[in-house]
């Protein structure tokens, strides 16, 4: 009877435990929460893997520089499937997230992290390879800017802030 009942203690702690990452892995399929807006981490769980190398996804832009009010096209590629994203463009200065994603593609939406579409972010768990948006800079100078992309792999695997290059501001006094 003894060697039954702790059987039975360890399948309702395996239900709960499998219901609990299911409802973790539902709760973020159809994009990062805002509490990612700063850092860009994935919030899947408290203790959280990752890889420390990164060589399969790569940020680009066809632009060197730009000028206030530009749109600027980015390119995401990659090597290997991943299912979840969050990207911005930041101020190489303060690293203050700026301009606003005016094109996304599909299985994406946009996200106010802290103006009106600032962020881009997956919007399902499609497997997701190559990506294009079109960002637009602010009217008013903001300086040199990079855009950063954190992707999700899976569950346990992510990669934080893969950088493009810099892109210049042009017409800066």
């Amino acid at each position: 009877m003894e060697e039954s009942s702790r059987a039975h203690v360890v399948l309702v702690a395996w239900a709960c435990t499998t219901l609990c990452l299911f409802s973790c892995v539902a709760a973020y399929s159809h994009g990062a929460s805002l509490s990612a807006c700063s850092d860009m981490m994935p919030r899947h769980l408290r203790v959280q893997l990752h890889s420390l190398s990164n060589n399969f996804v790569t940020v680009h832009t066809n632009m060197s520089s730009y000028f206030p009010g530009d749109k600027v096209p980015v390119t995401v590629r990659s090597t290997m499937d991943f299912m979840g994203f969050l990207l911005q463009a930041r101020k190489v200065s303060n690293d203050e997230i700026a301009g606003t994603f005016v094109i996304i593609p599909p299985g994406s939406k946009l996200l106010t992290c802290f103006e009106d579409g600032d962020t881009v972010t997956h919007s399902d768990k499609s497997l997701k390879r190559n990506l294009s948006f079109v960002w637009k800079a602010p009217d008013q100078p903001i300086g040199d800017i990079k855009f950063f992309i954190s992707v999700v792999q899976s569950y346990f695997v992510y990669w934080t802030k893969i950088e493009s290059a810099l892109v210049a501001q042009r017409g800066q006094n």
